[in-house]
This record gives structure tokens, C-alpha cells and sequence, in this order.
């Protein structure tokens, strides 16, 4: 059965940025750290990993994501990334490219939603899957052929780690993030309802419409204030609705692809060899595993 590696790019782009020094430069001068510590990245997982199957999602736009529409406050307190970030986002999806794998970036969809639409798509009959990422949104997406691998912390979740890491199973995730809201994102969840009450009250309720049809039942299980959480829900009803649907990774996103396109045959020496000049990358590329016949 053949594994799908399906990466994350964008965290890993911003996590090189600001770990390597600043001062690495092009030979034209132009900044090239993010570069660097991503190809580096890439080539780690190569070598540990000797994928037969990879695809490779970016994030678009902070801004124009289908859930902006649904709620203009998404992810609104971020800030943009630096220009000099910014400028090598398009070199490392060049990066990508030359060294075999297929790219995927749309400005609707996020790299999440890219994710789990790769996944809906070639994942009804065959195959594993390992999602590369440290986001705990992506955990939802976690199943019997399907682990999320933390590649920084080399932590792998299957089904029964996620539900020991997030102390939830992997299908309510989704219903955690609705009640506890996610910060990173600025999901609002239900005011006053923290990680450990939101885990507490789907280890009871089968998920958010189950609690709610339900809501009575708050008030009789063994937890602190469980009156004064009855009415945090209720007046919160709106808020997790609206949470859940903005946490819901998308899985009809515009992707097309099949398992033949996304077997990898190794990096292309040509595109390797002018692209690295470029970049002023000298003994990295001897660290590429495997090449193209």
C-alpha cells in the first residue's frame, strides 16, 4: 500500500526564517535564510523518510480565504509577513518543484483545506497517509490510515495519540476548537470555556449538536460551576456554531490530482543545478538524495 507524505509547507517556511541568521544572502543580496532552512527541511525528510508519494500545500492570501467571507475577523490579528519573508515564498515553491514534488497553493483554500481534499480524494480505497505539520487543526483529519507527524517535535499521531495529546478523538476536534476557540486563528469558540472543560464536556457529549440538544445535562455532571457553564453555552450557541464552521477543514477545494502524478522520482538536476546558483546554495545540494533518471 502505498504512503502519501502531504506537507505544510507555510510553518515551515516561517519557522527557517526565524531560525537562521538574516544576513544569509543571494548573490544578488537578496535575503534567502527562509530558503535555505526550508530546502534543508525538505531534504531531511527525504533522506529519514524515502517517501514514494509527496504532495507539498502552501498558504495563499491571509486574506482572501473563503472563511474571511464567513467571518472578517479571521486570523485579523496577524501580521503580514516581513517583505523579506514574503519575497522567498515564491522560491521556495520553486524549491519545491526542482526537487520533484508537486505543488499546490490556492488563495480560496488554505494549505488545510488543500490537505484534506487531497486526502478525500485519493483516500476512499488505498493508502496511508502522513500529514507533515505541527498544526493541531489538521489532527482532525487524523484516521485509521492517516497519522500527523509534528516533523520539529518528531512527534506521530495516530487516532489514539491525538486522543491523548488533545484528549479528544480525532473526528471532534472540530468540536474542541468551537468550544475552546483558537487564538492563532482568532476563532472566537464559546467566551469563558478553556481546553480542558471543552475536552471534559466531549468526553460526555458526542459532539457540539449532541451537547446542545442536550444542554441540561451540563448542569448534573461533576464539574466545577457546571450552572454557571450551562449558561456560558448558552449564551455562547452563536459563537460555537460559527467556531466550528470557520475549524471545519474544507475538502472540496479545486485540486487535481492522481497517485501517479505524486509518486516521486527524485529532484531534477538541471533545474536543481541553475536554481541553486542563483540562490548562492553550494554544498546542500549534496544532500539531495535521490535524482531524476
Amino acid at each position: 500500500m502505498p504512503t502519501l507524505y502531504l506537507i505544510d509547507a507555510s510553518p515551515y517556511v516561517f519557522r527557517a526564517y526565524f531560525s537562521i541568521p538574516a544576513s544569509m544572502r543571494t548573490p544578488a543580496g537578496a535575503a534567502s535564510n527562509a530558503v535555505y532552512g526550508y530546502t534543508a527541511f525538505l531534504l531531511d525528510l527525504l533522506k529519514r523518510e524515502q517517501p514514494s508519494h509527496l504532495a507539498v500545500a502552501f498558504d495563499g492570501s491571509l486574506t482572501t480565504s473563503f472563511r474571511n467571507d464567513i467571518y472578517p475577523a479571521y486570523k485579523a490579528q496577524r501580521e503580514l509577513p516581513p517583505p523579506e519573508l514574503e519575497a522567498q515564498f515564491e522560491a521556495c515553491r520553486e524549491v519545491t518543484a526542482a526537487l520533484g514534488m508537486c505543488t499546490f497553493i490556492d488563495d480560496r483554500f488554505e494549505a488545510d483545506d488543500l490537505i484534506g481534499t487531497l486526502l478525500h480524494k485519493l483516500g476512499r480505497k488505498t493508502g496511508e497517509f502522513v500529514i507533515v505539520s505541527g498544526d493541531k487543526d489538521l489532527a482532525q483529519l487524523v484516521g485509521p490510515r492517516v497519522t500527523l507527524w509534528d516533523f520539529a517535535k518528531d512527534r506521530r499521531l495516530n487516532e489514539k495519540g491525538v486522543k491523548q495529546h488533545f484528549g479528544v478523538r480525532p473526528q471532534q476536534v472540530v468540536d474542541l476548537l468551537a468550544l475552546m476557540g483558537d487564538a492563532v486563528d482568532n476563532i472566537p469558540g464559546v467566551n469563558g470555556i478553556g481546553a480542558k472543560t471543552a475536552a471534559a464536556l466531549l468526553a460526555k457529549f458526542h459532539d457540539l449538536d449532541d451537547l446542545y440538544a442536550r444542554l441540561a445535562a451540563v448542569e448534573r455532571m461533576n464539574l466545577r460551576g457546571a450552572a454557571a457553564l450551562r449558561a456560558k453555552l448558552e449564551q455562547g450557541r452563536a459563537s460555537a456554531m460559527l467556531s466550528r464552521q470557520l475549524a471545519t477543514i474544507a475538502t472540496e477545494a479545486p485540486v487535481e490530482a492522481n497517485w501517479r502524478m505524486l509518486k516521486y522520482t527524485g529532484a531534477d538536476r538541471g533545474k536543481v543545478e541553475a536554481l541553486f546558483d542563483r540562490l548562492g546554495f553550494g554544498r546542500i545540494r549534496e544532500r539531495i538524495p535521490r535524482w531524476k533518471k
